[in-house]
């Protein structure tokens, strides 16, 4: 029987995708020191609301640095960047994030290990790694995300692929699913309803992570194998709600 956290639904349910969530709108400006980013992009659910006078955009700023411990050299963004090399950098290899949430990238152009950068200092790469079996520590891109919403999150898990199986509801932090009452160690797809989420593949927000947005895919990830490019497996034993 599933806890009483848990909201259990028999059969996947019929559905169309939210798209209209708390999205944190970006403040667009260009860095604040070094050169701008040649590259910028700016989220499609963006500029809507934006044109239609929905209000002042938050602000996202995080520092990044070439050294451990917040030291050589360091450069300020409130966008994204999808190359650190672009601006001159060998690795970033120590963060500061103050304002909005971030996911960081093992490689270029957002793709490998994913990494959550909330509010606060991460000195080492390890602060941010999530205890991975195996050192990253490399991180070459990263981006904002922009619809986390802490208090107004909300997923659906489904044991098999394509929303099929038996399904829950989700909407606080989960350091554990199967201590909750959730069936096995893996998930076969997710509906992000709302907010954003990161799912780690052990208990205790241990081993790789995975960034689950409502923006992106619309929400819908239907198979693992969507869950990002570094993706291996759908083992995943814990999840919670990303802070903004």
């Amino acid at each position: 029987m599933l806890h009483h956290f848990f909201r259990a639904v028999e059969k996947p349910p019929t559905y169309t995708p939210i798209l209209h969530c708390n999205i944190k709108l970006q403040n667009c400006g260009a860095e604040v020191r070094g050169r701008k980013m040649q590259r910028t992009m700016r989220s499609p659910m963006i500029q809507p609301m934006l044109s239609s006078g929905m209000g002042m955009a938050p602000f996202f700023k995080v520092t990044v640095f070439e050294q451990e411990h917040f030291q050589g050299k360091c450069q300020e963004f409130t966008t994204e960047c999808c190359n650190i090399q672009d601006c001159g950098f060998d690795n970033i290899r120590s963060v500061r994030v103050e304002s909005g949430a971030w996911v960081g990238y093992e490689h270029h152009d957002f793709q490998g290990q994913q990494f959550v950068l909330e509010r606060g200092e991460y000195p080492h790469w390890d602060a941010y790694s999530g205890n991975l079996s195996y050192h990253v520590e490399r991180m070459m891109s990263f981006r904002p995300i922009y619809c986390a919403s802490h208090q107004s999150s909300r997923m659906m898990i489904f044991e098999r692929e394509n929303f099929m199986g038996r399904s829950v509801e989700l909407c606080d932090d989960y350091p554990s699913l199967q201590a909750m009452g959730w069936c096995n160690n893996e998930v076969g797809s997710m509906h992000v309803q709302c907010g954003a989420f990161v799912c780690y593949q052990y208990p205790g927000y241990r081993g790789q992570q995975y960034i689950m947005e409502c923006e992106r895919h619309s929400g819908d990830y239907q198979h693992w194998r969507n869950w990002g490019s570094h993706c291996q497996t759908p083992q995943i034993q814990s999840i919670r709600r990303i802070q903004h």
